[in-house]
């Protein structure tokens, strides 16, 4: 089981933290990278003694030359696998070359439906009676990727989005460690579309 991980954040860090709690994960946990400073998930980073940067997007007079900061700190940490883990921005394409294949992201609906930023609130809105968690491997078009692992939950008739958050939170926070083993034990196979997870755990 190898690599070196990097965990993008913009705000709490609760997916970091169940990351971090990860006996398998944590030790390829090398960096921690923020948007912006000064939250929460920069404190979960330090308080077990992991990289962190910050790079702000208002430097950078356009999002390829953001992407291309990002990607060179990356970079130069020995980055080879990213997590995408409440990153509330939009990467160009020319990340995902330095990282191919190696790039995951945790959605908390239930992909293609309800991409973007604001997934639980529109499930409420639309009425579904399901939604759920979605962790896929990163391409070019927002929320798009390949489709590693997948759970639906009920949306209960009295839910809000408060409640509901909570429930997808919880989800998200089992879903997305697992599918970070998978792809640092190297038991993703990816056909087009199509992903498999191989073998057993070690």
């Amino acid at each position: 089981m190898g690599g070196r991980v990097a965990v993008l954040v913009s705000g709490g860090g609760t997916n970091l933290q169940a990351l971090l709690d990860d006996p398998q994960v944590a030790p390829h946990i090398a960096l921690v990278l923020s948007d912006r400073p000064h939250v929460r998930a920069l404190d979960r980073a330090a308080a077990r003694d992991v990289a962190v940067e910050v790079v702000e997007v208002d430097p950078h007079p356009d999002r390829d030359t953001y992407t291309e900061a990002v990607r060179d700190v990356l970079l130069t940490h020995g980055i080879d696998t990213v997590v995408l883990a409440g990153f509330m921005r939009v990467l160009s394409a020319g990340f995902f070359d330095a990282f191919p294949g190696r790039v995951l992201n945790v959605h908390p609906a239930l992909l293609p439906a309800f991409p973007g930023a604001h997934a639980v609130r529109d499930a409420l809105a639309w009425g579904v009676k399901v939604t759920g968690v979605t962790v896929h491997l990163v391409d070019e078009q927002v929320d798009h990727g390949p489709i590693v692992l997948q759970e639906a939950i009920e949306v209960r008739d009295d839910d809000d989005w408060d409640s509901l958050e909570l429930r997808v939170h919880a989800l998200e926070h089992r879903l997305l460690p697992a599918a970070v083993r998978a792809l640092l034990q190297g038991r993703l196979v990816v056909d087009g579309r199509a992903v498999r997870i191989t073998g057993e755990e070690p």
